[in-house]
């Protein structure tokens, strides 16, 4: 496969950085000289600011792109244990206070998503424009239980952290992957839902399994998009706050039309929730990875959003 011919590579172009933030945590992150355009980028579930090297080296150099490692991933601490999505996301406040980033894009992937859509819906000020890609819904990402067919039950919604801790499905067998450093299991996984198309070269896909072992949280992660609602809908588990229709920076929701993570509904919920300030595209021939399956496509997409 042709992941995209970048001028720019990883190892050259980017560097490894970390900062104490006031709350006691250390946040890692991945800093692209660049430009004046400011893009930071929020990575997803089971990833962390590793995953989105292609996109370092793809995206133009007019841009200053920085990628952080979120609490609990990486090569950043995890002190304190998060269960909502807002802990997550007010790490990016104390975070580009920091570093100094202002008047900045952000952008987020998956779990990411949320977690961005909470932080501009908090903290208005502090970005221009908002990117949603393969994006968890404002309604959040539920979880069920499974019938004896291994289909989701619509009826029996997980609900607690103890619940979504004990998930037999999901949840522990994740966990005991992690522990276990069962690297099979997890290239398995990602073949199944995300790498569905193409699949990383093969040193990078190690770098990535690498990457996915580190994270320390994913019951938690599990358990607060379970929880994450900021529609004014009640989504089958808690009621909305109704803060997704005070985004008012221009947002884009991108999915690609062949994602088994992220179905069209939840994408349709964004923009009903967000309203008119946000737009949707789908992106052709592309799974939960738009990254790997087309950069070009993705690069082209996001750049002509940016401009």
């Amino acid at each position: 496969m042709d992941e995209g011919v970048g001028t720019l590579t990883v190892e050259e172009k980017v560097q490894l950085k970390k900062v104490d933030l006031p709350n006691g945590e250390t946040i890692a992150y991945r800093e692209r000289e660049g430009g004046s355009k400011k893009l930071l980028l929020i990575h997803g579930n089971m990833n962390s600011s590793k995953h989105w090297d292609i996109l370092f080296e793809n995206l133009a150099p007019e841009y200053k792109v920085y990628a952080m490692d979120m609490r609990g991933f990486g090569e950043s601490s995890y002190y304190n244990p998060i269960y909502t999505i807002k802990d997550l996301s007010d790490d990016i406040k104390l975070f580009v206070e920091q570093i100094g980033l202002k008047d900045f894009s952000i952008m987020g992937w998956s779990l990411g998503a949320p977690v961005c859509m909470q932080f501009v819906a908090d903290y208005p000020s502090y970005c221009n424009k908002l990117i949603l890609l393969a994006p968890g819904s404002t309604r959040g990402y539920p979880v069920y239980e499974l019938t004896s067919e291994g289909l989701p039950d619509i009826n029996k919604r997980l609900k607690t952290f103890e619940e979504i801790k004990h998930d037999s499905v999901r949840v522990v067998p994740t966990e005991t992957a992690y522990a276990n450093k069962n690297r099979d299991l997890l290239r398995y996984v990602f073949n199944a839902t995300i790498y569905t198309k193409n699949q990383p070269q093969p040193d990078r896909y190690e770098e990535y399994i690498d990457d996915m072992l580190t994270q320390r949280n994913y019951a938690e992660t599990v358990h607060a998009l379970n929880q994450f609602n900021i529609s004014d809908e009640y989504n089958g588990l808690v009621e909305g706050n109704g803060l997704a229709k005070t985004i008012q920076i221009p947002s884009l929701v991108l999915r690609g039309d062949r994602d088994l993570i992220v179905t069209q509904e939840m994408a349709e919920e964004i923009i009903t929730d967000i309203g008119e300030n946000a737009r949707f595209v789908e992106l052709k021939d592309c799974g939960h990875s738009p990254l790997v399956d087309d950069i070009t496509q993705l690069v082209e997409v996001v750049s002509d959003f940016l401009k």
